[in-house]
């Protein structure tokens, strides 16, 4: 039946929506709650992206680094650690460097993060040998083995949560577009629902909501996978114990060995005018046909293996380039998200600091740096448009001199890293 009044309602059916419906319940079993998706559980990133739960977040090393915030950072950081855990499926992660001049700068990073406490528990150098053997991926010229890591079957995971969710209570509304969120009530293209809180998790998909507009930067990433591959293949590539992998480009690539035995790899897929997201991505989109040709290019023992499936995601992006969480208790309205593509683990540390928040609860999570970090908005199109492209260009043009000449590009490279901190 339809809700006219509830507790919480939470806009938006993913993995922060879900969480945080899941531990409010936990914390709170008699709140009545409700979910409200515009297309159906898990459209949006959280039922297509390339499986990676990982314990790390874009804006956590700037905290790192700066004195005054280093303390913070290095809480956040464990926090993003424990949430693997929280998730429940630990595995391993590899940072892989492809060309030869990353190795010090890789290095020289270890250094720094064991220099503010982290242990070889956390992170270890793999010498080319040891990474080779682990994955031979071309080239590889050693690795940063990053232990917080695990892989998940995406859609599965956003699919068995709504049914937990759903067995505690939860009343989950697909097809249900919500246009405007205001104080006290919910606006839906079936009607309106009073609520005592409200939580917006809409993060790419953001811009549909009146008020909203310029909030969140939605930038795609696309995913492709193999057939599945014969061990005899798979003796050859590596990933024995299933270990996610990517390298230190900035045009990012990431990937994994799946439970079937397929090789899935994807990569960053850019940002269309308008920020409105494309409803489905098809293997006609360019960029999904740029990251096809990278299997190859990467394992080249899988020149002649068949790519049987390619999907697109859309993530949100702040435009501080860091993920934020916030309610505000005067007007009973909260909001997580911008987590720029690594949503997967970041998304359930989100929705156990909103679940605090809603309850009024002082907690180790609600003094995180994530708390009311809320950045200013996006500018308009078309400065938009052209600044997401300029970005785009210094990524592919930095990635592109660094391959070919093996040093720093000090122009593209110091124009990408000023602009996304």
């Amino acid at each position: 039946s339809w809700p006219h009044a509830v507790d919480v309602a939470i806009v938006g059916a993913g993995y922060t929506g879900l969480w945080t419906a899941y531990y409010l319940k936990q914390r709170e079993p008699a709140l009545d709650i409700a979910v409200f998706e515009a297309e159906r559980i898990g459209f949006g990133a959280s039922g297509r992206n390339g499986g990676w739960c990982i314990g790390a977040a874009w804006g956590v090393d700037g905290l790192m680094a700066r004195e005054s915030t280093r303390g913070r950072g290095i809480e956040l950081s464990r926090a993003l650690f424990d949430t693997v855990d929280e998730v429940g499926r630990v595995c391993q992660s590899e940072n892989v460097a492809t060309i030869p001049f990353r190795v010090e700068h890789i290095k020289a990073e270890l250094d720094r993060l064991h220099g503010l406490g982290f242990t070889e528990r956390d992170y270890e150098w793999l010498p080319p040998d040891v990474a080779q053997q682990r994955l031979n991926i071309t080239p590889n010229h050693g690795a940063l083995h990053f232990k917080h890591c695990a892989v998940v079957q995406p859609a599965r995971l956003v699919l068995g949560l709504a049914d937990v969710v759903g067995q505690r209570g939860v009343r989950i509304f697909e097809d249900t577009k919500v246009t405007a969120i205001e104080s006290g009530n919910v606006q839906t293209t079936r009607g309106v629902v009073r609520a005592k809180a409200i939580v917006r998790a809409t993060e790419a998909y953001t811009e549909s909501i009146a008020g909203e507009r310029r909030k969140v930067l939605p930038i795609y990433s696309m995913v492709t996978a193999t057939e599945p591959l014969p061990a005899a293949l798979w003796a050859e590539i590596g990933l024995a114990a299933r270990e996610a992998f990517g390298d230190g480009r900035r045009v990012v690539i990431y990937g994994q060995r799946t439970l079937d035995d397929r090789l899935v790899l994807g990569g960053r897929g850019g940002y269309d005018f308008g920020s409105k997201p494309l409803r489905y991505v098809t293997d006609a989109h360019p960029n999904v046909q740029r990251v096809k040709a990278l299997v190859p290019k990467l394992f080249p023992m899988l020149a002649g293996a068949r790519i049987t499936h390619a999907w697109g995601g859309v993530l949100g992006v702040q435009r501080h380039w860091r993920p934020g969480v916030a309610f505000d208790r005067t007007t009973g309205i909260g909001w997580a998200g911008g987590y720029v593509g690594e949503g997967v683990a970041a998304s359930n540390l989100a929705g156990r600091i909103m679940a605090d928040l809603v309850t009024h609860r002082a907690s180790a999570l609600t003094a995180l740096p994530w708390v009311n970090d809320s950045a200013r908005r996006w500018e308009p199109e078309p400065i938009r448009w052209l600044g997401a492209k300029l970005l785009e260009q210094a990524a592919n043009r930095a990635d592109a001199d660094e391959f070919a000449h093996n040093h720093p590009s000090r122009f593209w490279g110091g124009l990408f890293d000023r602009v996304i901190g």
